[in-house]
């Protein structure tokens, strides 16, 4: 949202920030099916509709975006092959062994080609997660497009 907080739903640590949205509107956000990533307390990544997510006391993080890219391996059908809707996009993905896939277009990129990589993976669901503010802070891979307005949404560590 405008103040920076969350749009949709937000869990950190098991607690829930922010709830469920389901109401539509306009923008990214809104395209249906939208979804949840989330990952729960024994660490197992999940990818869902948001009118499928179930919050429960082992949803460890969440959050919640949109538009779904991949639905049950399909590419989402709303997306225009050849779309010149583009832009720099961010988006996350379960790999078929679990594994979570996270990827930004260094270059501009329409839905369906960016749907496309994660579908390319093997990816059954892929959630967009940003655009056109995304930035990466990746010093080891000589990746550092930050400004001074960039602060962490999801953090990879070790």
């Amino acid at each position: 949202m405008e103040d920076r907080s969350p749009l949709g739903l937000y869990i950190e640590n098991t607690k829930q920030l922010r709830q469920l949205n389901t109401a539509r509107g306009s923008g990214n956000f809104y395209l249906q099916p939208n979804g949840v990533f989330y990952i729960t307390t024994d660490n197992k990544a999940v990818i869902c509709k948001t009118s499928d997510f179930k919050k429960s006391s082992k949803t460890k993080y969440a959050t919640q975006s949109g538009p779904l890219l991949i639905v049950d391996g399909a590419i989402n059908s709303v997306f225009t092959k050849g779309s010149s809707n583009t832009n720099v996009r961010n988006g996350v993905g379960i790999l078929p062994n679990g594994e979570v896939v996270f990827a930004m277009s260094k270059d501009n990129v329409n839905f369906y080609d960016f749907a496309k990589y994660f579908q390319d993976m093997g990816c059954k669901y892929a959630l967009y997660l940003d655009g056109f503010v995304s930035r990466t802070y990746c010093p080891e891979k000589n990746w550092t497009q930050t400004d001074g307005d960039f602060g962490v949404i999801i953090g990879v560590t070790k």
